[in-house]
């Protein structure tokens, strides 16, 4: 959509407020001949994709629509995507509550389908994103086939993820014997980019040549789980920070979500309570599980409206 500022009995930035309850998805270029910090800031705040002054270049305002268009396509698709995860995810809740809790097999089968749903939203979205660039590749453009690669590799790591996964539930009492050094930085890295469409709210800092013992996938399903829960959270700032010592491996995990009272605080910690309407409560049981397994330990603090600190130790790692 492309709206002015200033129109008869509604202006710009009312309208986009009020097209915003009916329409989260669709693209708004806002156009004004008042073309100030002030209006274009209030604008972006109210939800514009993009902003314009007046009287536009034809070209420019063609590129604009092409391109925003094409976004709201892929918002649009994403959008049917995580509503799809989210009736699964509440099915796969119904179940569990039916289920006896006390059998291994059924919990254990749980846990893995919890953990293939983001990858596999990944699998799909990205695959989705590559048949529509395959769609316009033809023609000479060096940053589409660019992009084709870019989506292949992406889609090839989260289904290599989505394969450890199910290997991992047919070899449930397999013992580590194939753990080794692995990268925390890495990991974290990897984690972002391939399930978490490497998110801009998700910051790397400290040691990035640190290493701890254990296999890549299992960190991947730790940070997995610990990283989403603050992005779904509501945090825009989520910082990793890796330190050293003589001993020990200290990974911090600050966010600015919307923390919890120490009452749902102790609830997450025992498993099996989420404030997701289509959560499993899992998670942090996964990462509990995980991190024992490791020798490692877990403490979080949190607090509302705050944020919530998460705060992992791992030995150090010896040949």
């Amino acid at each position: 959509m492309v709206l002015d500022i200033r129109m008869p009995e509604m202006n710009g930035i009312k309208a986009l407020e009020e097209l915003r309850k009916l329409d989260k998805e669709v693209s708004v270029i806002m156009l004004t001949g008042y073309g100030t910090l002030l209006t274009a800031q209030q604008s972006m705040v109210s939800g514009a994709n993009q902003y314009l002054r007046k009287p536009p270049d034809i070209a420019e305002l063609l590129e604009a629509v092409r391109r925003q268009s094409a976004k709201t396509k892929e918002r649009r698709h994403q959008a049917r995507m995580n509503c799809e995860m989210e009736k699964r995810n509440m099915a796969l809740k119904n179940e569990i509550a039916e289920a006896e809790p006390g059998i291994w097999q059924g919990r254990a089968s749980a846990e893995l389908v919890h953990d293939l749903n983001n990858p596999l939203t990944v699998v799909i979205g990205y695959a989705a994103m590559l048949r529509e660039e395959v769609k316009k590749s033809v023609g000479p453009n060096e940053e589409r086939p660019r992009k084709l690669q870019e989506y292949a590799t992406l889609i090839e790591k989260a289904a290599e993820y989505c394969h450890h996964l199910s290997d991992n539930w047919r070899q449930a009492n397999r013992e580590l014997s194939d753990s080794g050094p692995v990268s925390i930085a890495a990991v974290v890295q990897e984690v972002k980019e391939v399930i978490l469409f490497n998110d801009a709210a998700i910051k790397i800092e400290g040691a990035r040549d640190v290493v701890v013992k254990g296999t890549k996938f299992e960190m991947m399903r730790i940070f997995q789980n610990l990283l989403k829960n603050a992005l779904d959270a509501g945090a825009s700032e989520l910082v990793v920070t890796i330190t050293e010592g003589a001993e020990k491996v200290k990974i911090m995990i600050v966010d600015n979500g919307e923390g919890m009272t120490s009452e749902a605080l102790g609830k997450a910690l025992r498993g099996g309570f989420t404030s997701k309407s289509s959560g499993t409560g899992l998670g942090l049981s996964i990462c509990r599980h995980l991190l024992a397994k490791n020798g490692a330990s877990l403490e979080i603090k949190s607090e509302v409206s705050v944020g919530t600190t998460i705060e992992l130790v791992f030995p150090v790692f010896s040949t």
